[in-house]
């Protein structure tokens, strides 16, 4: 069991892999599920200190240590922590899939985040403005785009908002490795 942000570093490190939150639809292993700190009581305010600390680590991890943690969503639509390694050796060659055999949604949405860093809700906004898809449609397509590799959330700890680039230009080693160019 852990309580700190160190100790949630070493154990993605040694389970290579693991959710975010516990979910019965999945195996692995979850950070909730490992961390030590008390949660909400009836009657107080806020977050508890476990959700709190899993909430933010979620996002810390990959932006103090982008060399070692990698956040992203698997097959399931489950988000991850993963560790570098396991993604570059294992990880990226299952799950790979070029963005042309995504729907066309996806391949939308890439082409704007190929131009650009995207947040979000400005993202999401754009596209269903410009191609009337529905909310539910767009998350589906990122979704698919993050479970495919096409696409990564921005480690850059001063971004507040969940930002989008292409995951080749934010790991063009791991990219390189694996896709030759089509």
């Amino acid at each position: 069991m852990i309580t700190t942000f160190e100790e949630a570093r070493f154990l993605i490190r040694e389970l290579k892999v693991c959710t975010i939150f516990e979910s019965a639809k999945t195996d692995l292993p979850s950070l909730w599920a490992h961390v030590d700190l008390p949660e909400k009581q009836a009657g107080d305010s806020g977050w508890g200190e476990k959700i709190s600390a899993v909430w933010d680590w979620k996002n810390r991890l990959p932006a103090t240590y982008p060399d070692e943690i990698f956040y992203g969503k698997i097959k399931g639509g489950f988000a991850v922590l993963m560790d570098m390694d396991y993604l570059r050796d294992v990880h990226f060659a299952a799950a790979y899939k070029p963005v042309h055999k995504l729907n066309a949604l996806a391949q939308h949405i890439y082409d704007k985040i190929w131009n650009e860093p995207w947040e979000t809700g400005a993202l999401r906004d754009e596209v269903l403005y410009e191609y009337g898809y529905s909310k539910s449609q767009f998350d589906t397509a990122l979704k698919n785009l993050q479970i495919s590799m096409n696409v990564a959330r921005s480690n850059d700890p001063d971004i507040e908002r969940d930002t989008w680039m292409t995951f080749q230009e934010l790991y063009p080693e791991i990219w390189h490795e694996h896709v030759s160019e089509e």
